[in-house]
């Protein structure tokens, strides 16, 4: 693992405490940082990354808190506040 993937998790794991420490600003300025240190060194984020982030609003997600979680046939779809919804298929 080399430095940039790292300093990635270490990210996702500081704006995953500071939203649950409601400070969402705090982690919205993590997830930023972390995504444009993915794309300056070509690296992939960490897929627990991809699927608790907002594309639109740069929110770390929490079920819950600030993202709604339904099932529909197949595949799970989490809602953010703003309103954007991302889809993950699972298996029954």
């Amino acid at each position: 693992m080399n430095i940039a993937e790292e300093r990635i998790e270490r990210l996702a794991s500081l704006a995953r405490e500071a939203t649950a420490e409601c400070h969402d600003d705090r982690a919205r300025e993590y997830v930023r940082l972390a995504r444009r240190l993915a794309e300056r060194n070509r690296v992939s984020l960490p897929e627990q990354f991809k699927r608790f982030t907002c594309d639109a609003c740069d929110s770390y997600l929490r079920p819950g808190k600030n993202a709604r979680v339904r099932l529909q046939s197949g595949h799970v779809v989490l809602t953010c506040d703003c309103g954007e919804q991302k889809r993950h298929p699972y298996d029954s």
